[in-house]
């Protein structure tokens, strides 16, 4: 568990230093995620033993990385109860545009398949 550990910890960290030196505008965990994911791609083996478990773990305490994000909320309810509506609209832009996105990657990727 600590390598599997260790090995999320270094993607994360090579992430880090990809974003701040490339400044890039993508968070340091997302490139990390994605050195991970194509590590784990070219390995053409199994995952290494733990890492399967170490995430299952990390996910079963998600909820608890949120704590933080309901104290923001709290903190600074007077600022969103005033800007509420380019607030919300931001949000709603932002989900219509993920949604469009997501659908046309997966109608890009389903007609790769053969």
């Amino acid at each position: 568990m600590i390598g599997a550990l260790a090995t999320l910890l270094v993607c994360q960290l090579a992430g880090e230093i990809l974003a701040r030196a490339l400044h890039l505008p993508v968070p340091g965990p997302v490139i990390g995620m994605v050195l991970l994911f194509l590590g784990l791609l070219l390995r053409r083996r199994p995952s290494p033993p733990g890492l399967a478990a170490t995430a299952d773990a990390l996910l079963g305490n998600l909820g608890l990385l949120f704590v933080p994000a309901g104290v923001g909320v709290v903190l600074y309810l007077p600022l969103l109860a005033r800007d509420w509506v380019p607030l919300s609209l931001a949000v709603l832009v932002g989900t219509l545009a993920a949604i469009a996105c997501t659908g046309r990657l997966a109608q890009w990727l389903l007609r790769r398949i053969p």
